[in-house]
C-alpha cells in the first residue's frame, strides 16, 4: 500500500480524465479505515500503464496529489478507495468530503489509542472524524467535547493522526513525543506498543491487490473492463471515453456536444439525443465516406466509435447536426411532433446520416418518399427495437445506394412485414408501432370532433393531444366488450384533451348527438370530421362496435400498407377470421 500511496503522491499513477469525482461520504471512509486496521481485504484495484497507440486519455492527479507531465499508470478501478485512503492517511490536506446527507465537511482522522485496544468496541467507533479546526463541539458549538488542535492535546488525548500512519519519520516522532509527554509512564509505553502491534503495523504492512493491464490494449476493452468492474456505480459511456481521447489533443469535446445539444434541443423530436446517438452517427458518416474511397465496410459498433477521429469529428459537426436538424423536420412531416411521440429513436441515428449524405437532394420529392418508405418500414415492421449497429450500417450503405445509385431497395424495406394480427396486441404506446399508427391518422388529415381543427403541429401541442378510445372504456366494459378489441389501437384516435372529456363514457350514438346540440356543429361536418379518422360513422351512429371494429382495422391497414408501400398478406385467413370476426 506504502508503494501505491507514494506513486499517487508523485503523479506517477493518476485518473483517465472520463472518470467521475471523488465522492465518497465521512461514514464510507471511516468503514474503509477499519477494514484495512483490521487487515480485512477491501478488493483489488486495476491499473492501465500509459502510452503507446491506443491508451492516450487526458488524465488528472488524484484529490490532494501532485500533476506531473505524464504518469506512468492510470486507475480503471478503485479510484474511490484509493482517493479515500490517499486523502486520509497519506496526504497532509485537510480531507473534503461530504456527510451521508451529502452536506459538504472538511475532516482529519485519528485513532482512538484505547478504544482501539478494547476488544468489546467495535474499530468504526475507534475512528474519530475531527473538524477541520480540531475541536469536537455539541450544544450548537457552545460546548467543546473535544479539543485536539494542537500536539499536545492529542497526546494528553491519546488520540493518533492517521494521516502521518505511512510517514515512519514522523510517526517515530509522534510516539517519542507522545510518551515524553506522559513522563515516559510505563503504562502508556506498553499501551502504545500494543497499539502499533495490533493496529498500526497492520494499516503500514496492509497490502492491496494490484492488476495491471498492459498499454496495448485497445480502447474498447478498456471501455468493457470499466464497465465490467463499475456494475454497482456510474456506468461509463462511449462518449466519455471519447472525450478523454480528444482532450490528450486539447478538444474540449464535452463543451462542442453542449453546443451541439443546444441546436438540437430546439427540435422536440430531437430533445432525447445523446452524445453517443451523435457519436454514433458521426462513425456512419465518416465512415462511409471512407467506404466510399475504397476504405473498409461501413461499421459503428463501439470499437468504431472509439476509434473516431478528432479530425473527422471537427470537419463534419456542423454538417451532421443539420443532418439531425433536417431530419426532424421530415418527421414534423410524418406528423411526429414530440419525442415522446417518436416510435424509435435510435431510427434518428441512420436517418440524420443518411440526410447528412444526401445534402439538399433531401427536399426532392422523389429522396423524400423514397426515405418516408423506408422510415415507414422499419416502424411497422419494427425493425428498430434491439441492438442495431448492424442494422445503421446496412440501412446507411443501402438506402443511400437506393437513393442515389438506383440500387436494390434496403434491407429494412425487403424485410419488413406487418401481420394484421399485430393491431390487437397495440395497446400502449409503449409499442413504436402503436405511435406510427397514431402519425399515419395524423398525417392523412384527421380533424377534431368538436372544432374540426387540424391536427396539425400548433394544434397538436397546444390542445394536449392525445390518443384516446372511440368506444369509451367505461361503455365496452358495461357491455363486456373484449379488452384485446376495446383497448386496441384500431378503437383509439387521436383527439383533444377536451374533446375527450366531452365523450365521457357514453354510447357513441349519445356522444355525438350531445356535440351536435351542446357545440353547434352541423351533423353534415361532424360525420365529416368523425370519418376523417376512418371511422364508419353509420357504425359509430348505430353502436354497432363489431362492424366499427372490422371497418376500422380494414382502414389502419390500408394506411399501413400504403406508408410501408408494401401489401400485408393473409387479411383472408382463417387466422384472421377467427380473431376479428371476418376478412380484412
Amino acid at each position: 500500500m506504502t508503494d501505491v500511496l507514494r506513486l499517487i503522491a508523485n503523479g506517477e499513477v493518476q485518473l483517465p480524465d472520463f472518470q467521475r469525482g471523488w465522492v465518497w461520504d465521512d461514514y464510507r471512509i471511516k468503514a474503509l479505515i477499519a477494514s484495512i486496521s483490521n487487515s480485512y481485504p477491501v478488493g483489488a484495484v486495476m491499473f492501465l500503464e500509459y502510452g503507446g497507440d491506443t491508451v492516450r486519455f487526458k488524465y488528472r492527479p488524484f484529490t490532494s496529489a501532485k500533476g506531473t507531465e505524464k504518469p506512468e499508470k492510470l486507475v480503471l478501478d478503485g479510484q474511490q478507495r484509493l482517493t479515500s485512503i490517499f486523502c486520509a492517511l497519506y496526504s497532509k490536506k485537510v480531507v473534503e468530503t461530504i456527510t451521508e446527507k451529502k452536506a459538504d465537511i472538511k475532516r482529519y482522522y485519528y485513532l482512538d489509542i484505547k478504544r482501539c485496544l478494547d476488544t468489546d468496541i467495535d474499530r468504526i467507533d475507534a475512528i474519530l472524524s475531527i473538524p477541520e479546526d480540531r475541536i469536537i463541539r455539541s450544544d450548537f458549538g457552545r460546548k467543546v467535547e473535544l479539543d485536539i488542535s494542537s500536539q499536545e492535546k492529542e497526546f494528553e488525548n491519546h488520540m493518533f493522526p492517521l494521516n502521518i500512519v505511512y510517514d515512519p519519520m514522523a510517526c517515530q516522532n509522534w510516539q517519542h513525543e507522545y510518551q515524553k509527554y506522559h513522563n515516559f509512564d510505563s503504562n502508556i509505553v506498553q499501551t502504545y506498543s500494543l497499539f502499533t502491534v495490533n493496529v498500526l503495523r497492520l494499516i503500514q504492512s496492509y497490502k492491496i491487490p494490484v492488476i495491471t493491464l498492459d498499454k496495448a490494449i485497445p480502447k474498447e476493452a478498456v471501455c468493457q473492463v470499466f464497465e465490467n468492474v463499475n456494475t454497482g456505480g456510474v456506468a461509463l459511456s462511449v462518449f466519455e471515453l471519447v472525450t478523454a481521447t480528444f482532450a490528450a489533443d486539447d478538444f474540449e469535446l464535452r463543451k462542442d456536444w453542449d453546443a451541439i445539444k443546444e441546436k438540437l434541443n430546439n427540435h422536440l423530436i430531437l430533445r432525447n439525443v445523446t452524445a453517443t446517438d451523435f457519436l454514433t452517427s458521426m462513425t456512419l458518416l465518416t465512415g462511409y465516406i471512407r467506404h466510399k474511397n475504397g476504405g473498409q465496410a461501413v461499421s459503428c459498433k463501439k470499437k468504431d466509435v472509439l476509434n473516431l477521429k478528432l479530425d473527422d469529428y471537427k470537419n463534419n459537426a456542423d454538417k451532421l447536426t443539420h443532418g439531425f436538424i433536417e431530419a426532424a423536420k421530415f418527421l414534423q412531416e410524418q406528423r411526429i411532433f414530440s419525442e415522446r411521440d417518436l416510435p424509435y429513436s435510435t431510427q434518428l441515428i441512420p436517418m440524420a446520416t443518411v440526410f447528412t449524405l444526401l445534402s439538399g437532394k433531401v427536399h426532392d420529392g422523389t429522396v423524400k418518399n423514397k426515405i418516408a418508405r423506408w422510415y415507414w418500414c422499419g416502424v411497422f415492421g419494427e425493425m428498430y427495437g434491439g441492438a442495431n449497429e448492424t442494422r445503421y450500417a446496412l440501412d446507411v450503405t443501402g438506402l443511400t445506394a437506393w437513393i442515389l445509385d438506383g440500387g436494390t431497395e434496403p434491407e429494412t424495406i425487403s424485410r419488413a412485414y406487418f401481420n394484421p394480427t399485430r393491431l390487437l396486441s397495440l395497446q400502449t404506446r409503449l409499442s413504436a408501432a402503436y405511435k406510427g399508427v397514431m402519425a399515419l391518422l395524423l398525417k392523412s388529415g384527421c380533424y377534431d370532433f368538436i372544432s374540426g381543427r387540424a391536427m396539425d403541429f400548433t394544434t397538436f401541442l397546444d390542445e394536449n393531444t392525445d390518443i384516446h378510445h372511440i368506444f369509451p372504456r367505461a361503455y365496452c366494459e358495461n357491455n363486456n366488450y373484449k379488452k384485446e378489441k376495446w383497448n386496441s389501437i384500431v378503437n383509439k384516435t387521436p383527439l383533444f384533451a377536451r374533446t375527450n372529456r366531452i365523450l365521457g363514457g357514453k354510447a357513441p350514438s349519445e356522444y355525438l348527438g350531445r356535440i351536435a346540440k351542446e357545440n353547434q356543429v352541423t351533423v353534415a361536418d361532424l360525420d365529416r370530421y368523425i370519418e376523417s379518422h376512418k371511422i364508419n360513422i353509420g357504425h359509430l351512429r348505430s353502436d354497432d362496435f363489431d362492424k366499427f371494429f372490422i371497418s376500422r382495422a380494414k382502414e389502419l391497414l390500408d394506411l399501413i400498407s400504403g406508408a410501408m408501400g408494401k401489401t400485408i398478406s393473409n387479411r383472408d385467413s382463417d387466422e384472421i377470421i377467427a380473431v376479428f370476426g371476418d376478412k380484412l
